[in-house]
């Protein structure tokens, strides 16, 4: 249960300060509204950090479904534990974002456009297009999985890989070169959990304005990601 506490703490504050920035910069009456992309790219990298060394030392910190799935692939996790880690990824997402909500209220009250209010709770795409929005999801958490590999030490010949606190600044680097190098097309979701909770959230809060929540594009950041990650264990594992 105690992994499952800080899996939840740590996905949470991933969510706090990740999509926080993105409420800062979209939302009408906010103090942030000029820090752009980079500012986004860079807030990730920040709130993976924060994550994974709050998390590191007794979950692992995974943070991620596809970073959970992709291990356990691997035999560097226990398939018993998916499950409960997954859950909990998903409510510590919601909860991040609900923290973000409460933070923001005023500033959700006076947006009015519904599509920046869906912005600071999950993706969407630059150009839509499932099939090619699916393939940039797959790429990215291709490249976040396989490098969380090596990051952590990991082999064939060691039963298990778990982040440690120390390996919290590669892992945030990476996030924050992926940002940049591939965010572009979808705004790189690279975690169920991240786009699947917060968009469930916003579905349920009283928003003001209030948008569909784009359930026809939300299969897209979940199974991209999946795909992503088991690619990246397959070719792990054939490597060592």
């Amino acid at each position: 249960m105690t992994n499952y506490i800080f899996e939840f703490i740590g996905t949470a504050m991933l969510i706090l300060i990740g999509n926080g920035v993105v409420a800062n910069l979209v939302l009408k009456g906010t103090k942030g509204p000029d820090s752009g992309w980079v500012g986004i790219s860079i807030a990730w990298g920040i709130a993976v950090f924060i994550g994974v060394f709050i998390s590191a030392d007794v979950s692992g910190a995974h943070l991620n479904p596809a970073v959970t799935i992709g291990l356990a692939t691997a035999s560097k996790f226990s398939w018993n534990l998916v499950p409960g880690y997954i859950v909990a990824q998903i409510l510590g997402a919601m909860m991040g974002n609900l923290l973000i909500w409460l933070t923001y209220k005023k500033q959700y009250d006076a947006t009015e456009e519904p599509n920046a209010i869906l912005s600071t709770f999950c993706t969407s795409p630059a150009i839509r297009n499932p099939f090619w929005n699916m393939v940039t999801e797959i790429i990215g958490t291709f490249a976040l999985v396989f490098g969380v590999f090596y990051i952590a030490g990991g082999s064939m010949a060691n039963e298990a890989i778990s982040l440690g606190s120390l390996d919290a600044l590669p892992v945030a680097l990476l996030v924050m070169g992926i940002g940049f190098g591939l965010g572009g097309p979808t705004g790189y979701a690279i975690n169920p959990a991240r786009d699947f909770g917060p968009r469930l959230l916003h579905a349920l809060l009283p928003l003001k304005h209030k948008s569909s929540s784009d359930w026809g594009y939300a299969w897209v950041p979940i199974i991209g990601p999946i795909i992503g990650s088991l690619l990246a264990a397959l070719i792990f594992i054939s490597l060592n």
